[in-house]
């Protein structure tokens, strides 16, 4: 009968599953694989593969007891740093639905909103739009390649058992304040057009009292956003993938500064 010693169990422990919780903890929210529509099963399955395929890479881990408490805040130490690790690509997928909430917005369809299935909540028809097309842009781009590499590579620069307090957490709640500056970024040259419309409406409504501006300003309005959306496809792939490259790099910042 085979028989498993405590050391033995500690040691598979070690090396299977606190990778398996990091990764694990990063699959939770990463951009596509944290969506909702992705089953539990399949983020599971796929956490223990890459952890399977890691373990021999990995440098040595502490020895620690299965079942003690030091085993369990351990294994969520590992899960919140994979957790902050996937929030600097989640927060990059904000960007983009802020983005196209700015635009509904300006065009008068801030009241159009549709389920979010990934959420759980309502967002406007273009936040929801915009924040499939980054996700598409997103895996388009191996990004979520290039994100478990760096996820890979958290476990060198940033080894199991090293304290999830010693990171340097003002980093990532500066990039809270960096969802709105992107997001303004990319919506500024619509916010000035359409600032330039209603302000043409503004003039024309004292020139001309008895034009009904609002019957006339909201289709068109409407329309010269549209044409914001369409223009700004030329241009919004190489933007976000300069927001792609600044997010995978914050990551490397996250582990690598603060050692």
């Amino acid at each position: 009968m085979l028989s498993l010693t405590s050391v033995q169990i500690s040691a598979f422990i070690g090396t299977f599953w606190w990778p398996f919780c990091r990764i694990m903890g990063a699959f939770m929210v990463m951009p596509f694989l944290g969506n909702n529509y992705i089953p539990a099963t399949v983020r599971i399955l796929l956490a223990m593969s890459i952890s399977a395929l890691i373990a021999p890479l990995l440098p040595p881990v502490p020895q620690v007891d299965a079942v003690s408490f030091q085993a369990l805040i351990l294994a969520v130490e590992q899960l919140l740093i994979g957790f902050m690790l996937a929030l600097f690509l989640s927060i990059m997928i904000h960007v983009m639905t802020l983005f196209g909430a700015m635009m509904s917005m300006q065009m008068g369809l801030s009241m159009a909103v549709m389920n979010d299935p990934s959420s759980g909540g309502s967002n406007p028809i273009l936040g929801l739009w915009f924040m499939l097309y980054g996700t598409l842009l997103f895996l388009a781009l191996d990004g979520h390649l290039v994100a478990i590499g760096v996820l890979v590579d958290s476990f060198k620069l940033w080894p199991i058992g090293m304290g999830v307090f010693e990171l340097p957490l003002m980093g990532l709640i500066a990039r809270f304040a960096w969802i709105f500056a992107a997001a303004f970024m990319l919506a500024l040259p619509a916010i000035l057009a359409m600032l330039v419309v209603n302000l043409t409406f503004g003039v024309l409504s004292r020139a001309a009292p008895s034009l009904n501006v609002f019957a006339l300003g909201f289709p068109m309005s409407m329309l010269m956003g549209l044409l914001c959306v369409f223009f700004s496809f030329s241009g919004l792939p190489s933007r976000y993938s300069d927001l792609c490259l600044d997010a995978l790099s914050a990551m490397y910042q996250f582990i690598g500064g603060a050692i």
